[in-house]
């Protein structure tokens, strides 16, 4: 009587009561909870269905080969062929899979390269499309962008360096005026009030020549006038373009640029509004010219622009190898700077429309620039780093860099350039320059935190403009 699963004789035999085969009664317990059937005849079998066999139990005799020396060592030679065997055909299949493996990395390796060259492919037509667009959906919109790849105008160029050397000849004289405030005076400042939300999600502020009011814009694509002095939003902006991402003014002319490529000069009286460009994609950031009446835009369509407010016109435009996030013009008006997403800040000669420095790679994309009055700093501060780079425009090296001990979304100087103001999720700080010590020292820092900041008349007061939209003025108390 033997297992018709194990070829054995049973310990506990069992009989199927449908096939009547013998089973040992573990082996057959196990194939039922797994299989449901009856190994024999495949019908359906219970362990209800199988009868316990009564049998003598008895010694199990050793098997014959099992009885000598000899039948030891032959059984050991069989085992030690089967390992043989096992072990060379475990070695054939590793041979196979390596050689399949090898062939996958290989395809693999291809199809990366063919990524990788269609990638490139594909972002050299986004960048041609990109330049393509610029000028096709300016005509299509009405608006004619008069583009000059080869350098600024003649006319733009006379007033460029017409003003570059009315404002650098009086620089080195200038003193600071009359009742500006002094590092005791702001080591005072704190919150003297606080607007309500007005434009959520706003980025940027803008303070017009008077310190009296203050425009900025929101997610929702309108912007608005804010008195400083009567607290209140006076005029709302609704141009329907889309989010707007930074805001200027031209005299007592606002302007506005949008996520959707779109940069608007609105009249006085916040009636009516003229589109003067547009960008193929973000404009990320717009800055004056010292001269008053020509605007710098950039976006991520890797260009910056020049506007003549006049007449409304684009009148030059130049590509970068990167998008752009930042812009801002030297006092003197011949050099601009813009901040790059690769980490680095291009310095371009305006009346050449031509690179003249690149300061970089830094740590990220650059989050914000600005050059000092004096003409002399380049302040940058770098997205998601707590950091303020300070850079030598004499030298074209690293002069300084400040750790602000958290994240810093805007950097602003000073009239004088003594003062330098940052901004960020936890708070507002100041940092003055000693000309005497060489050295630089935290004169205030607050909890008010930002997106962006203006300095008011006089330095008497900062104005910060939170991600909500709301207006926090930091200044004397009375």
């Amino acid at each position: 009587m033997l297992c018709a699963i194990s070829g054995e004789a049973p310990q506990v035999p069992v009989a199927s009561s449908k096939s009547g085969t013998v089973f040992e009664k573990r082996l057959i317990e196990a194939y039922i909870a797994e299989h449901g059937k009856d190994p024999v005849t495949g019908e359906e079998l219970t362990t209800d269905d199988l009868i316990e066999l009564k049998t003598t139990r008895a010694v199990r005799p050793r098997p014959p080969t099992l009885t000598s020396i000899p039948s030891l060592l032959s059984v050991f030679q069989n085992e030690w062929d089967a390992l043989a065997i096992q072990v060379y055909t475990l070695q054939q299949q590793l041979s196979q899979t390596q050689q399949e493996l090898s062939t996958a990395l290989y395809q693999t390796d291809a199809a990366a390269r063919v990524i990788g060259r269609l990638l490139k492919e594909r972002d050299e037509a986004r960048d041609a499309l990109a330049k393509l667009s610029i000028g096709a959906g300016a005509s299509a919109g009405g608006d004619e962008m008069q583009v000059d790849n080869q350098g600024m105008p003649e006319y733009v160029v006379e007033k460029v360096t017409k003003t570059q050397q009315e404002l650098s000849s009086t620089r080195k004289k200038r003193v600071p005026p009359a009742g500006w405030a002094t590092a005791d005076i702001l080591s005072a400042f704190s919150l003297v009030h606080t607007s309500e939300a007005l434009y959520p999600g706003a980025k940027s502020i803008a303070l017009d020549a008077t310190g009296e009011f203050a425009l900025l814009g929101g997610a929702d694509g309108v912007a608005g006038i804010y008195s400083i002095t009567q607290q209140q939003l006076l005029t709302p902006l609704k141009g329907e373009d889309g989010p707007i991402t930074d805001v200027a003014w031209f005299g007592t002319r606002p302007i506005i640029a949008t996520a959707t490529g779109v940069v608007r000069i609105w009249d006085e009286r916040g009636s009516n509004s003229v589109k003067i460009g547009s960008h193929a994609g973000e404009v990320t950031a717009i800055a004056m010219y010292p001269c008053g009446d020509l605007l710098a835009s950039v976006g991520v369509d890797k260009s910056w622009v020049t506007y003549d407010l006049n007449t409304g016109k684009a009148v030059c435009q130049v590509y970068t190898e990167s998008e752009l996030t930042s812009v801002h013009l030297h006092p003197d008006g011949q050099l601009i700077g813009l901040g790059a997403a690769d980490g680095n800040v291009l310095i371009y000669d305006v009346r050449e429309a031509k690179l003249a420095a690149t300061f970089g790679p830094l740590a990220g994309p650059i989050q914000s620039l600005q050059f000092s009055e004096n003409g002399f700093w380049l302040a940058v501060s770098i997205k998601g780093e707590s950091t303020i780079e300070i850079w030598d425009l004499r030298k074209a090296v690293q002069a300084k860099v400040l750790d602000t001990g958290a994240r810093v979304e805007n950097v602003k100087w000073d009239y004088t350039g003594q003062f330098l103001a940052a901004v960020g999720p936890s708070g507002t700080l100041v940092q003055q320059y000693s000309k005497a010590t060489k050295s630089w020292s935290e004169v205030l820092r607050r909890g008010v935190p930002g997106v962006d900041l203006v300095w008011g008349p006089l330095a008497s007061s900062l104005i910060n403009l939170s991600r909500e939209g709301a207006i926090m003025v930091l200044g004397v108390q009375g």
